[in-house]
């Protein structure tokens, strides 16, 4: 099995920056050549729906002993209540936990004698549309040093140099936390743009992505600029990793996923602490998904008819068809011997010959599906 490592990417962003970025940045500001037809993208809060997730891993090959781990939902708040999940396997098999991000995952071991080894997982999570009532205060405030770890720098979130250099001049004249969180949302909007190339959700180096001017990357390389851009100006933020389980009801194709099949359906979120308002959802990084995949042609203004709903919905708020499994970052995995993680929303796989290819889920092999509980 190959592995996409943060370094290759590295060094890939650097050689292919002068070439590609200015060839791939969306030329801002076009107009569409034929108008679209008006569409609509408002959540709203106040309904629950209820899911089963179940994901399942067989062992092909066996090479020496096999480790699995596989996230597991452990967000409970007003927009996500993770409740039961259960297991099955022929190998030895624990819930573990790691991190103050919140990291719960589910570990399962084989040895290579092992025959047919396979581990299956299913949670069950209620969901719920978010918006933020920006004229509401919220029942809750967090802990002083809740907060404060939510402003600490990671490995792939540096909050110094060009990353506070770019958030100071992308908020330059905003005198509020909501003010600044806006124009940063709306710098990540015009000046990112969505690269499908990029495997699985992208590594979230956004500190390379900075210095080589190339802003392209899928949601963990476009929330994670955002979220270490808000940090850097001392307001706390932090992205939620999780599968999307269900067709969008608004009818965005690219904002839902195929519950019989959700390989691929990963997507990361965001959040930014407000004063006054508490954990507002994020989601610029779907925004440009919408301009990019929504249509068969590019759309390369934000406020083109089929994307102008989603910008503004998606500030403040998201769509409940997506579970969060946690907000975990520089995770480190109980008994990997492989390196540590950026971020834990795969399902994860060693064996002798090393860490297995979480983006390739025919070849490792693993299979995710979702089933609506209806009341």
């Amino acid at each position: 099995m190959t592995t996409v490592t943060a370094q290759a990417r590295r060094d890939f962003l650097k050689n292919a920056a002068t070439a590609s970025a200015l060839a791939a940045l969306p030329a801002l500001g076009l107009a569409q050549t034929t108008a679209p037809a008006e569409r609509k993208f408002a959540p709203e809060s106040g309904n629950w729906r209820t899911f089963e997730v179940t994901t399942r891993v067989d062992i092909l090959k066996a090479q020496g002993t096999t480790r699995v781990w596989l996230p597991m939902p452990s967000i409970n708040s007003d927009w996500q209540r993770s409740q039961e999940s259960s297991y099955a396997s022929n190998g030895l098999v624990r819930v573990e936990h790691e991190g103050r991000g919140g990291a719960r995952m589910l570990y399962a071991e084989f040895a290579e004698t092992q025959e047919r080894p396979f581990v299956e997982l299913t949670s069950r999570v209620q969901t719920q549309n978010r918006k933020v009532d920006w004229n509401a205060k919220p029942k809750t405030t967090e802990s002083a040093s809740t907060l404060k770890y939510w402003l600490q720098a990671t490995d792939l979130l540096p909050t110094d140099g060009i990353v506070r250099k770019t958030a100071l001049e992308a908020t330059a004249g905003a005198k509020t936390d909501v003010e600044k969180v806006q124009k940063l949302y709306n710098w990540i909007v015009s000046n990112t743009y969505r690269e499908p190339k990029v495997l699985g959700c992208g590594e979230g180096d956004i500190k390379t992505m900075l210095e080589t001017g190339n802003l392209g990357g899928k949601c963990a390389d476009l929330n994670g600029l955002f979220v270490g851009l808000c940090r850097s100006l001392g307001i706390p933020a932090r992205d939620v990793y999780g599968l999307r389980v269900a067709p969008s009801a608004f009818g965005y194709k690219e904002l839902g996923g195929n519950s019989a099949s959700l390989k691929g359906a990963q997507h990361c979120r965001s959040e930014v602490y407000l004063k006054g308002h508490g954990w507002v959802g994020m989601d610029p990084a779907d925004v440009a998904k919408v301009m990019r995949q929504e249509t068969a042609e590019w759309i390369k203004t934000p406020d083109n008819a089929v994307v102008a709903p989603v910008k503004k919905a998606l500030f403040g708020g998201w769509e409940g068809n997506w579970m969060a499994f946690n907000s975990a970052s520089d995770v480190k995995l109980p008994g990997a011997q492989g390196p540590q993680l950026g971020f834990l929303m795969y399902p994860i796989g060693e064996n002798a010959a090393g860490r297995l290819n979480s983006y390739a889920p025919d070849d490792f092999k693993y299979q995710i599906s979702a089933r609506e509980i209806k009341a």
